[in-house]
């Protein structure tokens, strides 16, 4: 519609309009591109101004065309004639009927109004300015209202610890966020509606080891569950951990295989900390909502390490096992897997 109405202005007006803004956004796209380093951007701008140089020769053309002189006035027939030598006289030939005199010519057309055009070219930038400013309003939005998805932050430059630089092929807290922090993964736990509040990722240590054994983790909290990814690079085995687990407190313990390696599922309690941030003491540490956990080993040998994925919930509540099973199948081939 803007290009229709441009086309219908005088070329006086439409010509100096359209070199205007191709300068203006050429120049503007050209110093961002530079500035940004920005290749494509840079070609953008290079097609404005372009397309100005274009408009300029145009115009300067014109210019040149309406300021030439008006060709030489065509030299006196009479004295012509008196100069030329004596021609023989025509013998007179008999009268034709007179012909019928041609139309009187049209009228010169008349210039452009200069008022008309000054009106064109306000009502042009009149439009370009209503369009900038209901564009916003008037077209589709990408924001819908709808949450967004959390995403994981980037910790390209941060230090990680000695114990990932010994340990071959070790996967850090960012890398297993992202290979956590699926599209699917709320499907995954049964709430396919549900959107990621949360995400995180950190490249930690596990305890009481001095900080010799890589351990990174990464979470995701949805309105219902909440997901946790670790890893640990030890030298436990499945079967070393299965035995662990008779002494302890874990419950509901079960073996089986996943992917093609040894793997265990038990229940266990999470830990409840009440912070004070107000300058005072924190509450004492209590038990948690329960907790669903699948271990699987890091490779089909069990020659030590493995996977924990742990899905809780506030209220108590636990998906069955078949999510955990699922979320292992999805997110564990997504892994960088630790070189032997």
């Amino acid at each position: 519609m803007l290009g229709f109405l441009v086309r219908l202005l005088p070329f006086w007006v439409r010509e100096p309009l359209l070199i205007l803004v191709g300068s203006v956004f050429g120049v503007r796209i050209m110093y961002l591109a530079h500035r940004d380093g920005e290749w494509v951007a840079a070609a953008i701008g290079l097609v404005f101004l372009v397309f100005t140089a274009v408009r300029v020769h145009t115009v300067a053309r014109a210019l040149r065309a309406r300021r030439a002189p008006a060709p030489a006035a065509a030299v006196d027939e009479t004295a012509a004639d008196a100069t030329a030598e004596p021609q023989p006289q025509p013998q007179p030939q008999p009268q034709r009927p007179a012909e019928p005199r041609p139309a009187a010519q049209a009228a010169p057309e008349k210039e452009p109004n200069a008022w008309g055009q000054a009106v064109a070219a306000v009502a042009v930038f009149a439009a370009l300015g209503a369009a900038l400013w209901l564009g916003p309003h008037l077209l589709p939005s990408d924001d819908d209202g709808a949450p967004r998805a959390a995403s994981c932050a980037g910790g390209e430059d941060e230090e990680l610890p000695g114990a990932y630089r010994k340990t071959p092929r070790v996967v850090t807290g960012d890398e297993l966020c992202n290979a956590l922090n699926r599209p699917d993964l709320a499907q995954l736990l049964g709430t396919p509606a549900e959107t990621a509040t949360a995400v995180s990722g950190s490249s930690g240590t596990a305890p009481l080891t001095d900080g010799k054994v890589a351990q990174p983790e990464a979470e995701v909290q949805f309105d219902t569950y909440t997901v946790n990814v670790s890893v640990t690079y030890n030298e436990l085995s499945i079967a070393q951990y299965v035995k662990l687990m008779e002494y302890g407190e874990e419950t509901d313990v079960k073996t089986l295989s996943v992917l093609g390696r040894p793997a265990v599922l038990a229940s266990d309690r999470t830990m409840k900390i009440e912070i004070n941030f107000g300058g005072g003491s924190g509450g004492p540490v209590e038990q948690g909502p329960p907790a669903r956990t699948l271990s699987v080993a890091l490779d089909a040998k069990d020659r030590g390490g493995y996977y924990d994925i742990t899905v809780w919930s506030t209220s108590g509540a636990l998906p069955d096992d078949g999510a955990l099973l699922d979320i292992a199948e999805k997110v564990l081939p997504t892994i960088p897997e630790r070189t032997v």
